[in-house]
């Protein structure tokens, strides 16, 4: 679903690694982690898992960005919850994913 979502975006990619994050950002060349924080307790993990990737590698840097009021409360399991109650998502993610969601929906329904 993400290559769906960013296929026009010529400067993005998504990639998949094993092992740590550190070692990944640093054999691709880059130098900084952007992480995502809607609330308090997304910040206590999120600088948790900072400051320890700082200690692995001085090389690596993250960067916190918090996201539109209208968008803080989102999660991917609330949006899931919310669609297999029968709720429209359409609001809260990108059409294409919606589309997936719902079909991924119908196809556990029993027949």
């Amino acid at each position: 679903m993400l290559d769906l979502v960013i296929r026009d975006l010529k400067n993005v990619s998504v990639t998949s690694f094993k092992g740590l994050l550190v070692d990944f950002v640093e054999q691709i060349g880059a130098s900084v982690i952007i992480r995502g924080i809607r609330a308090v307790s997304d910040y206590e993990y999120e600088l948790q898992m900072a400051l320890m990737n700082r200690r692995l590698s001085n090389r690596v840097e993250t960067v916190f960005m918090l996201p539109a009021e209208s968008y803080s409360f989102l999660s991917s399991k609330l949006v899931k919850e919310i669609a297999e109650l029968g709720a429209n998502i359409n609001g809260f993610v990108p059409a294409d994913v919606a589309r997936r969601v719902y079909s991924k929906l119908r196809s556990r329904m029993p027949s």
